[in-house]
């Protein structure tokens, strides 16, 4: 009798071994980091498992011959290229690299591998992903009209008055810290001490940091550049980053999330099998056209010119800074980011969006948008071409100059 061949949406490819495919089921059990005081997600306990079509796959495929859907985690060359190109120095292995169609795509796929009963801090102003996926996932508790916060979240107030960094003193203990460096829409990147500061953090309370670094090519001082340039941090800390704001991917959509090996939940459990289960059961792997971009990004040829087009943002951001602060207006970030957060003490931002949109044809970011600690404030971008970004400042300047009140917004 003929051995039973396998044919799907896949390849047809070799016969089905069992021993070999329940030999890859089986999961190892406990890693050799230290524990955090972050629980298993419950329902991620309840699987026997692995996701039966990749483990389909390592029966059906050959190495010469598979043409189906490409790895969940990503194409190999393509992590081990991130793993070489940005984490070389940290020790960091492409095992641990499972690449994305975008880090906001991977802040839900986190989200889900936490579940609904973690608790979370987010800094405050942040990026409106970790907040609003946070209520979806039911981690929220209700909105709060009287302070413009949810209940269940703990918001890390950043500020000129802290130099951008929450004061951890006061911080009470959460499952999860979502820290976004440099921050989006500051423009703030924490330096070495306050990293420090936020991993001893972390590891004191067994909580897990979710760190975003999408905008850590644009750091140009010795911030770091990654959490796990932080001694400790492979035990607190996943890593999250895109290729969008580096690269220009952001309608290609690849990024990419390190989960060390050493992170465990509390009963021990590594945290990466549980991410690998879940990329391998909600995502069907990043384009395969995406991923040779990606590839071609991190060539010699692709990253020096990569560096180019980030020191050309560099200087659109160093022009706006310029500009609003020759109009007597505090100014931050534009230096370890592409983006410049102008402060207009007393008054709301949507208000200061529009007169600035009526008088001058400029499209800004109300700093609301970013949470409470973003009502004053207006968020500019420096993606643009260069003769934009001057006709911009121009306008401001030229409108200034008049003695016209550029800022008449109502409190």
């Amino acid at each position: 009798m003929n051995k039973l061949s396998a044919c799907s949406s896949m390849a047809c490819g070799i016969s089905l071994q069992p021993k070999m495919v329940l030999a890859s089921l089986r999961v190892r059990k406990q890693g050799n980091g230290r524990c955090t005081n972050v629980p298993r997600n419950v329902n991620l306990e309840k699987l026997q498992n692995n996701y039966l079509f990749p483990e389909y796959a390592r029966a059906l495929s050959t190495a010469d011959g598979y043409r189906g859907y490409g790895a969940e985690q990503g194409n190999q060359a393509l992590r081990k290229a991130i793993a070489e190109t940005f984490y070389k120095d940290v020790a960091i292995k492409d095992t641990e690299v499972f690449v994305s169609d975008g880090s906001q795509c991977d802040i839900s796929r986190l989200q889900l591998l936490l579940g609904s009963k973690v608790t979370i801090a987010v800094q405050d102003p942040s990026f409106p992903g970790y907040i609003d996926s946070s209520v979806i996932i039911g981690q929220a508790g209700d909105f709060q009209d009287k302070t413009g916060k949810y209940q269940n979240i703990e918001y890390m107030q950043l500020g000129p008055q802290n130099n951008f960094f929450p004061d951890l003193t006061v911080t009470p203990r959460t499952d999860i810290i979502f820290f976004c460096s440099p921050n989006n829409p500051t423009g703030h990147a924490a330096t070495r001490k306050q990293l420090q500061q936020l991993v001893e953090f972390a590891r004191d309370n067994g909580s897990i940091i979710i760190f975003d670094s999408a905008y850590a090519a644009y750091i140009s001082d010795d911030s770091p550049k990654s959490i796990f340039e932080i001694p400790g941090a492979k035990e607190v800390a996943i890593e999250i980053s895109s290729f969008s704001k580096f690269a220009g991917f952001t309608g290609v959509r690849l990024g990419w999330t390190v989960v060390p090996e050493e992170l465990l939940f509390s009963g021990g459990f590594p945290v990466i099998h549980d991410f690998n289960r879940i990329v391998c059961t909600c995502f069907n792997g990043a384009s395969n056209i995406a991923q040779a971009g990606g590839l071609a990004c991190l060539s010699p040829e692709g990253f020096q010119a990569i560096c180019a087009v980030i020191d050309y943002y560099k200087e659109n951001a160093k022009i706006l800074v310029d500009t609003f602060a020759s109009l007597g207006l505090e100014v931050y970030g534009g230096v370890n980011a592409p983006y410049v957060w102008v402060h207009f003490p007393g008054s709301k931002s949507w208000n200061i969006f529009a007169e600035i949109l009526e008088k001058t044809h400029i499209i800004t970011v109300p700093g609301s948008g970013f949470g409470p600690g973003g009502g004053e404030y207006i968020r500019i971008s420096a993606f643009g071409k260069r003769k934009h970004i001057i006709e911009a400042s121009w306008r401001l300047e030229k409108l200034f100059s008049k003695g016209k009140p550029l800022f008449n917004c109502l409190k």
